[in-house]
């Protein structure tokens, strides 16, 4: 499987999560979940201010293939969209670390514990 760093947690819907140190989570799709969507073309962001609830789907990704949502790690509100993505969505395909999607703060940061590590997420992942 692609490369997955282990500083991040994951979903088995594919997304990652960073805590960062400002208590904020940063949320993006795994390189895995890139791979099968094919040639990203359109990214919809969520608003800023928007609350969301942990599995929620609030924004969506579209490929030459398909569209999928993405979906919250955790509950909270969204304070940060990558705006760039809507000019670029392809960066997505190139880094998706680091093309991510939006920012939550989180309401209970602890739902965190709830996701993947990158070794339990290969494992999931492989089993599709």
């Amino acid at each position: 499987m692609s490369h997955l760093p282990n500083d991040l947690k994951y979903a088995k819907s594919h997304e990652w999560a960073k805590l960062e140190n400002d208590g904020t989570v940063r949320v993006g799709i795994s390189d895995f979940a890139q791979e099968q969507l094919g040639d990203v073309v359109y990214v919809e962001l969520p608003e800023p201010g928007r609350k969301v609830k942990a599995g929620e789907a609030v924004a969506v990704v579209e490929s030459v293939k398909a569209a999928s949502d993405i979906y919250s790690p955790v509950s909270g509100e969204v304070v940060e969209t990558n705006g760039a993505l809507a000019d670029a969505p392809e960066a997505i395909n190139q880094d998706s670390y680091a093309a991510w999607f939006f920012r939550v703060k989180a309401d209970n940061p602890a739902e965190l514990d709830a996701l993947l590590d990158a070794e339990s997420y290969r494992a999931s992942a492989g089993a599709e």
